[in-house]
């Protein structure tokens, strides 16, 4: 009896080990991850037009190449059993030089085990610049697709967000959720989504790798109070932003329109970069101020 509950702890231990490492693995994907980043000349050039990185087993990250678009935006798949969510559509209307339905009908398919149309699918879209739903026209009118609109109200009834920007909402993918955070500033529409199952923590461009354009200062400011505040309260493996445009270099960024950045940043930030910038922001108070940090650049508009 006694050699077989160490043969039974010896295999839970086995398994946590074997889980811890699983999950090391998956998340040095995002510390370690080339992406594509362009290139001085676009004509010879042979990256995929759409880049689709697996960050487990149901979460995909995507990448516009930059030679389509010099915004180069990154859009989330998330899969849950009744459905999947698609966090934005990309800076590019045309099917033929940017494919992203047909990408993402693809991952699903292979993801579900099913046909790839089979699985409904909800496209919710980070804030509402062009550079976010572009692609948009791909997907509407498409069978079993539900593209949410861009307006803060329309979000706030899909998501069920009681009081906008206070209250949080959520979208139910079957056994998964996302919470659906309000951070207006950047734009009115602003929101961050958090998803439980790999506690990602999505913030558009809020806050990320990049200028960080700020339309309402007051806004902003507050936005990134609750964004910390949501980040102290729950379990956060990174931050991920919609944009890569700092370099390695600290505090040094790529000129707007480059199509070429050969030395990026990598993309996830961390709680506490988030905590340097809500600490900042209440130290330059509630005048407007343009201030570099080493991951990113405030810039009032």
């Amino acid at each position: 009896m006694f050699k077989i509950r160490i043969l039974k702890l010896s295999r839970i231990l086995l398994l946590l080990v074997s889980t811890s490492l699983s999950l090391q693995a998956q998340h040095a994907l995002l510390e370690t991850q080339t992406w594509i980043h362009g290139s001085d000349n676009c004509s010879t050039q042979n990256d995929s037009l759409v880049q689709v990185v697996r960050y487990d087993v149901n979460t995909w990250i995507l990448r516009q190449n930059k030679c389509i678009h010099y915004e180069a935006p990154f859009m989330y798949l998330f899969v849950g059993a009744e459905r999947a969510l698609l966090v934005d559509t990309g800076a590019t209307q045309d099917e033929t030089k940017f494919p992203l339905y047909t990408t993402v009908r693809k991952i699903l398919g292979q993801s579900s085990g099913k046909s790839s149309s089979d699985l409904p699918l909800v496209v919710i879209h980070s804030h509402g610049h062009l550079d976010h739903w572009a692609g948009d026209t791909q997907f509407r009118g498409r069978t079993h697709v539900t593209v949410i609109g861009l307006t803060a109200d329309e979000v706030q009834k899909a998501t069920g967000i009681a009081s906008w920007p206070e209250e949080e909402g959520k979208i139910d993918l079957g056994s998964r959720t996302l919470d659906i955070i309000p951070i207006p500033g950047h734009q009115k529409a602003s929101i961050a989504l958090y998803d439980h199952s790999t506690h990602l923590l999505l913030t558009g461009d809020t806050f990320y790798p990049g200028h960080l354009y700020v339309d309402d200062w007051e806004a902003f400011k507050k936005s990134i109070s609750r964004l910390t505040e949501f980040a102290h309260k729950n379990t956060i493996s990174y931050i991920l932003g919609n944009h890569i445009e700092m370099s390695t270099t600290p505090g040094v960024d790529y000129p707007t329109g480059s199509t070429s950045h050969p030395h990026e940043q990598m993309l996830p930030l961390s709680v506490v970069d988030l905590e340097t910038l809500h600490s900042a922001l209440e130290t330059i108070g509630d005048k407007p101020v343009r201030k570099v940090f080493d991951k990113y650049i405030v810039v009032p508009k």
